[in-house]
C-alpha cells in the first residue's frame, strides 16, 4: 500500500502579530491566532494540534468546500437538458462537494510576500470528479494584510459548462477555544431575508423575511439569546444552521461588502466578515456531540463553534429563483471574502 504524504504547514504573520497555520490538505486553516482587547494572542479555530489529523473524521474544520459548498437535493441537477448525478454523502443529498470533496485533497502551494504575506492553492478537479462534469481549474489565495484582514481570494475556469461554489468552512470562537461554547457571542447579519429548510435542510424555494423570527440579526443578537426557540427551522437545523439573503450594499458586485459581525464581550475580539457572494450560512455548530476530540484534549460539544460560510444559495441548481452558480468556458469564477479582526474597547 503507498504511503500517505505528509502535509506541509505554512505560517503567515503580520506586522501586528496576527499569524494563520494552513496545511496543503485540504487547504485547512489549522490555528488563527488574534489578540484579545488586552493583546493577548489565542487561537480562535476549531481543530486539530496536529495536521495528521485532519486525515480523519471530522466536520469539516478549517476546508476550502466545494465544488459546491452547502447541499444539492438528491445529489442530482439538470445541465443543458443533462442530468449529472453526484455523490450523497449527507444521507440522501450532496454536501459540500461529496464523499471526498476539496478539503480532503492535497492542493499545491506557493508562498507569496508580494501583497502581504500570501499562500497560494492551486489544484485540478477532473471531469466526473464526485459526478460533477468539467474539468476545473482552481485557485485559491489566502492572504493575512496588516490591517488585520485574512482574505481568501477564489478563481476558476472550466472547459464544460459546470458549478462552481467554494467557500471557507472554520469553526470560529472568539474565546479562544477555551471549552466555552459561542452562544454568548453577538451576531450581526446584513440580511432581511433567510432561506427555510426542509427535514433534509434542503431549502424549499422560499425566501422569508426575516422581521419577527428568531433569525431577525439585523441588530446584535446573543447567538443563545433565541436558538432554542419553539420555532421548526430550528429544530431542523439543531439551531441555526441556514442560508441567509444578504443585502449586498454597494454598486460594486466585485467589492467585497459587509456581511456579518461577531463580538465576542469577554475577551473584546471583533470578526468582520465582507464578501462578494449573494449568501451567508450560519451554523451555531449545532450537530457537534463531542464525539470529536480537538486541541488541547478539548471534546468539540455542541455550539463550539460559529461558522460564517459566505456562498451562493444552497442546491441552487435546482432552485430557478436563486443565484446561479453555473460556470462556463471562456468564464472567469471569482470570489472573494474577508474577515477582518479587530477588538471593542
Amino acid at each position: 500500500m503507498e504511503a500517505r504524504p505528509r502535509p506541509d504547514l505554512f505560517t503567515l504573520r503580520n506586522r501586528t502579530g496576527l499569524e494563520i497555520g494552513i496545511t496543503n490538505y485540504g487547504g485547512i486553516v489549522t490555528a488563527l491566532r488574534v489578540p484579545d482587547r488586552e493583546g493577548r494572542f489565542d487561537d480562535i479555530v476549531l481543530g486539530f494540534d496536529t495536521a495528521d489529523s485532519y486525515f480523519g473524521p471530522h466536520p469539516y474544520f478549517g476546508g476550502i468546500i466545494g465544488r459546491y459548498a452547502n447541499r444539492i437535493a438528491r445529489g442530482r441537477f439538470r445541465l443543458d437538458g443533462r442530468e449529472h448525478v453526484l455523490a450523497c454523502n449527507d444521507g440522501e443529498n450532496h454536501l459540500h462537494g461529496g464523499s471526498r470533496g476539496f478539503d480532503r485533497v492535497f492542493w499545491s502551494a506557493e508562498p507569496r510576500s508580494a501583497h502581504g504575506s500570501s499562500l497560494v492553492l492551486r489544484r485540478t478537479s477532473e471531469d466526473g470528479e464526485e459526478g460533477y462534469p468539467g474539468k476545473l481549474d482552481c485557485e485559491v489565495t489566502y492572504t493575512l494584510t496588516e490591517a488585520n484582514e485574512l482574505r481568501i481570494d477564489y478563481t476558476a475556469s472550466t472547459d464544460r459548462p459546470t458549478l462552481v461554489n467554494l467557500t471557507h468552512h472554520s469553526y470560529f470562537n472568539l474565546t479562544g477555544c477555551r471549552g466555552s461554547d459561542v452562544l454568548g457571542h453577538q451576531l450581526f447579519v446584513d440580511a432581511d431575508a433567510f432561506l427555510p429548510v426542509d427535514e433534509g435542510l434542503i431549502p424549499t424555494g422560499e425566501t422569508r423575511e426575516v422581521t419577527g423570527t428568531p433569525f431577525d440579526f439585523r441588530e446584535p443578537m446573543r447567538i443563545g439569546a433565541r436558538i432554542d426557540s419553539a420555532d421548526p427551522q430550528l429544530a431542523r437545523g439543531k439551531g441555526y444552521d441556514h442560508n441567509f439573503c444578504l443585502r449586498r450594499r454597494g454598486a460594486d458586485p466585485a467589492t467585497p461588502s459587509l456581511a456579518a459581525r461577531l463580538v465576542e464581550p469577554g475577551s473584546g475580539r471583533v470578526m468582520e466578515v465582507l464578501t462578494t457572494e449573494p449568501g451567508l450560512q450560519v451554523y451555531a455548530g449545532g450537530a457537534l456531540d463531542g464525539s470529536i476530540v480537538g486541541k488541547g484534549g478539548r471534546p468539540c460539544g455542541r455550539h463550539a463553534g460559529l461558522c460564517l460560510e459566505t456562498q451562493h444559495f444552497p442546491d441552487s441548481p435546482n432552485q430557478p429563483g436563486f443565484p446561479s452558480a453555473r460556470l462556463d468556458p471562456g468564464q472567469r469564477y471569482r470570489s472573494v471574502t474577508i474577515y477582518r479582526f479587530s477588538t471593542t474597547a
